[in-house]
């Protein structure tokens, strides 16, 4: 990690906004901290003394380091074992408690972000999450003006036409969470599927490193049979599951032996589950870790 602790120095000030910036970006709390590792190292050779918005030259910076990342990413996820799913985060109540900061990274949205093109994605995120102008996106990102409201446009309409719709109630989302940990503990086939939208679909990220589905599936007798199937396996006889927060979300971790081995996000419409994602690539787990110091602003 950064060795730096001038709370003064531009970088620090703003570096969970760095942070936010990137892992949208990117969906993963890895490359994330490699692109502000990245940004920290330019920084500490840039000549401040020229710089008359760092906070503009820092967000700048994060912004096109993760843009090359990105595309360079896309490569490896076209031959990526079974469905990609983001990193999950743990994040704070505060965040869920802010719905429209907790839906900007909710798993549902990042999923939706995964469609669009990098830079689709970076003008959306920096124009209707971080409120930028769009002089100031162009600026950013060395492109015309109205190039740049094209693409905002376009991603946004984008993003409105595969946004899932589903309901937002903390207190009808706390209760189905603790009947399905419930549900799942008991191995309760029936219990399961009653919570299940009957058009459920359920998506798995092993990366190809552990047992998941290489496919989504559909339909909720196929994925509570699925999801009972699994967890009735010797190997999680020890699994614990518990409500956190994940990506401003009430969501479930798993642990065993005390150590995260997956997260299960979902949306509800109509007091039933209707998609559900399961992490359990261990790969990408870095962000289920309470002590990784990340908040999102």
């Amino acid at each position: 990690m950064i060795d730096a602790t001038d709370e003064q120095d531009p970088y620090i000030e703003h570096r969970r906004l760095l942070f936010a910036t990137a892992y949208r970006m990117l969906g993963s709390v890895t490359d994330a901290e490699d692109v502000l590792q990245d940004t920290w190292l330019r920084w500490r050779t840039v000549d401040r003394h020229e710089l008359r918005h760092p906070k503009a030259y820092l967000v700048r910076t994060v912004t096109n380091l993760s843009l090359d990342r990105l595309t360079s990413a896309r490569a490896v996820r076209e031959v990526y074992v079974g469905p990609w799913l983001p990193e999950p985060l743990l994040t704070s109540p505060d965040v869920a408690a802010d719905t429209e900061l907790a839906d900007s990274v909710s798993t549902a949205m990042m999923v939706v972000l995964e469609t669009l093109s990098p830079v689709e994605r970076a003008v959306f995120l920096l124009r209707e999450v971080f409120a930028y102008s769009h002089a100031e996106i162009a600026q950013t990102l060395e492109r015309p003006e109205p190039t740049v409201r094209q693409i905002a446009h376009r991603a946004r309409d984008h993003v409105q036409a595969r946004r899932p719709r589903f309901d937002s109630d903390r207190n009808q989302r706390r209760k189905i969470t603790t009947h399905f940990m419930e549900a799942c503990a008991g191995g309760d086939l029936n219990a399961v599927m009653e919570l299940l939208a009957p058009d459920v679909t359920a998506w798995s990220d092993g990366g190809g490193k552990v047992t998941a589905a290489r496919r989504p599936l559909h339909g909720a007798d196929h994925v509570a049979r699925w999801i009972t199937g699994f967890l009735a396996k010797p190997g999680l006889a020890d699994l614990t599951m518990e409500p956190v927060v994940v990506n401003g979300e009430l969501g479930i971790l798993a642990t065993l032996g005390g150590h995260p081995v997956g997260a299960i996000t979902f949306d509800i419409a109509d007091e039933r589950i209707q998609n559900l994602r399961f992490q359990v690539n261990p790969e990408k787990l870095s962000g289920l870790t309470p002590h990784n110091g990340w908040t999102l602003p």
